[in-house]
């Protein structure tokens, strides 16, 4: 495998601590990925030299973890986490040991999580060392916990979806007493923090294979204690003329299924997108969900403050699961609405949504089609052509600042897109009759 300049930099920074003395290995991740033949964005030193002797050789340092031995070190920009071979302690709290105590490197190999992340690799001599039984699970494609899988998890708690997390990235099983321990500790789950869960379900939801991987969260139990609202989707049932394929979280999975290479937020967008079904389910003429994209975009936007995303994140997200429903309205839209609809920044989003979400259920794809058609071929200053007016000239008129002032500005802009306005003399004309009109109804 041909080296990247990064790993070339990682090689001199580990040959440094070897010159100095301190026995050095490439450790966790990036060596998992060498032996599957993946490319490996960070890497791992592992180290006899203890934190000072660290920063002592490296001139440009951080100390991100001192207590725990590990520093990071930059060489040009480049960045390398080096952590002295260590033993943990009692954990007490779910994520760290109340203390550490420095050791050899294979003392510091059983520490860690998974098998497959207990490798040691030395990249002068180009040789894997082995304390764990890494090799024969990366062959075998197993999750397996290092040593008693209760204590590995006990010990973080975040391991409990890691094992999900690896076994989805890598298309890995997670091994029958590896799994069973997860079964039994799924509720420490809800004890993790919303950022570290949602980097991991991030991670899920951006692999090839996030249908299994929420389905394999779901069977190990620990869907339901971070994301209740998307496991009560199943046994949900929909109306088999609109829904053959079944209820609703057999959709949903499928749905996903059928993104493609979808950023994390499209791909949560659309594990959220008929959140609001089990809550909003009503028994009529037929099964019916009525405004369940109204009631799922409350709810998407609580979710998405549990997971700690971003503001913009959370925001684009529930605008999805609530404008879900608008494609199968778009044949009946004003053209002024259906402009911006196609204008707004989220409608490739929204489209890519709305292709899966047809693929999973009735498999017409008609409307998505002439949509996407419409927008591909209609110039930009047409779907969104600069406003005629602003809200000072709607003041100048004696409006009084407030709601009534986006009223008219609105009520402008849909006259120019709807083709009825193409210059501000016309758009003030419009608006001055439009204040007299209000002005005469009070």
């Amino acid at each position: 495998m041909e080296r990247t300049l990064h790993e070339t930099r990682a090689i001199g920074a580990l040959q440094r601590l070897r010159d100095a003395g301190f026995e050095s290995w490439f450790a966790g991740g990036c060596v998992r990925d060498r032996v599957l033949g993946r490319a490996a964005k960070d890497i791992d030193i592992a180290t006899a030299a203890r934190p000072e002797q660290v920063e002592a050789i490296f001139g440009r340092t951080v100390a991100v973890g001192r207590a725990f031995g590990v520093i990071r070190v930059r060489i040009e920009d480049s960045e390398f986490e080096v952590a002295t071979f260590r033993s943990d302690g009692v954990y007490t709290d779910g994520r760290h040991p109340d203390a550490v105590t420095f050791s050899d490197a294979k003392a510091d190999v059983q520490r860690r999580d998974f098998t497959i992340n207990g490798l040691l690799y030395d990249p002068i001599a180009d040789c894997v060392i082995d304390h764990v039984g890494g090799m024969t699970d990366c062959e075998a494609r197993i999750i397996r916990a290092i040593g008693d899988p209760f204590r590995r998890f006990e010990e973080d708690h975040l391991r409990l979806l890691r094992a999900v997390r690896f076994a989805c990235q890598l298309g890995f099983a997670i091994e029958p007493a590896t799994r069973a321990a997860i079964v039994e500790r799924a509720p420490a789950i809800s004890t993790v923090s919303g950022e570290r869960v949602r980097d991991e379900i991030r991670r899920i939801l951006e692999s090839p294979r996030r249908s299994e991987g929420i389905r394999e969260m779901h069977a190990l139990g620990l869907l339901r204690p971070l994301l209740p609202e998307v496991a009560a989707m199943e046994g949900v049932p929909q109306p088999p003329e609109f829904h053959p394929e079944g209820d609703v979280w057999v959709h949903t999975l499928l749905a996903l299924e059928k993104l493609e290479s979808p950023s994390f937020v499209v791909a949560l967008a659309e594990l959220l997108h008929d959140v609001g079904k089990p809550v909003t389910i009503t028994h009529e003429d037929r099964i019916r969900f009525n405004e369940h994209e109204k009631a799922g975009e409350r709810m998407a936007v609580d979710i998405c403050d549990r997971l700690r995303l971003s503001a913009a994140e959370r925001d684009h997200i529930a605008w999805m699961v609530g404008a879900h429903m608008l494609f199968k309205d778009t044949p009946r839209m004003r053209p002024a609405k259906l402009k911006r609809l196609l204008a707004h920044p989220g409608f490739d989003d929204l489209a890519e949504m709305h292709r899966a979400d047809c693929l999973a259920s009735h498999g017409s794809l008609g409307e998505h089609e002439r949509l996407t058609k419409l927008k591909r071929e209609t110039p930009p200053e047409v779907l969104a052509p600069p406003p005629l007016v602003t809200g000072h000239d709607v003041l100048a008129l004696g409006i009084p600042s407030g709601p009534r002032v986006g009223e008219l500005l609105r009520a402008v802009k849909d006259a120019q897109l709807e083709g009825r306005l193409f210059s501000r003399e016309e758009a003030m004309e419009f608006l001055r009759r439009l204040a007299r009109e209000g002005r005469e109804e009070q």
